[in-house]
């Protein structure tokens, strides 16, 4: 059974999370801070974590920096603020998705399935190559002039699904369905992590060689 953290220090917000996720079927468990998520995320590592970013202590940014440090489990922020300095912030962080309150829990776990199919999907591209840059599907490794580059997982399947494209434009929207799963979403999703990723492979990220924007049309990886 999926067993999804939720990291919420709403008492009122927290328990209706830790039912309505119980009532779906998931292994549910709550934590009112970032330390004690961090701690029962060690003590009793889950499949999901949910993050709320006004925590008290550190923030909801700072658990999921903690988080990724070592981890690379799925991470949603269920927050109230809106902002798009807030959601890009989060998901530079190291999110991988972010839902404004009130959420609605069909649109969550539908959310959190398509993260667990993607986490547990492989992909059909082995190795490709395009000049300095390296993408080796079934090695789990980009390389860069010979030089492993630390990627996230979305960002590795970001890149295997352009590589498997190599040359072709992807619209944010096929992007966010072939990578995330998600038949409708905020395409920012998309930005931010093409932003990190040509913070990583791109010798110059303002001008990329490799990973570039088609004005209106979407990205496309070429050599």
């Amino acid at each position: 059974m999926t067993a999804v953290l939720v990291i919420e220090d709403d008492d009122r917000i927290r328990l209706a999370l830790l039912l309505a996720l119980e009532e779906e079927g998931y292994t549910a468990y709550g934590a009112a801070s970032a330390e004690e998520g961090l701690r029962r995320h060690q003590q009793t590592p889950a499949d999901n974590i949910l993050v709320d970013l006004m925590l008290p202590g550190l923030d909801g940014f700072e658990c999921i920096r903690q988080l990724r440090r070592d981890d690379d489990v799925p991470i949603v922020v269920v927050s109230a603020r809106d902002d798009t300095h807030d959601i890009v912030a989060a998901l530079e962080a190291g999110a991988d998705d972010y839902l404004v309150k009130p959420v609605a829990i069909k649109e969550l776990t539908a959310r959190l399935r398509a993260l667990r199919r993607r986490a547990r999907a492989g992909t059909a591209v082995s190795v490709q190559v395009f000049g300095d840059l390296e993408v080796s599907a079934e090695a789990g490794e980009v390389r860069l002039d010979g030089r492993p580059v630390a990627v996230t997982r979305t960002e590795f399947r970001l890149l295997c699904e352009l590589a498997l494209h190599a040359g072709k434009v992807l619209s944010r929207q096929q992007l966010l369905q072939r990578v995330w799963g998600y038949d409708t979403g905020d395409e920012r999703l998309v930005d931010v992590h093409v932003g990190r990723l040509r913070q990583k492979i791109e010798r110059d990220p303002t001008n990329p060689r490799h990973l570039v924007t088609l004005r209106g049309l979407g990205y496309k990886l070429q050599r």
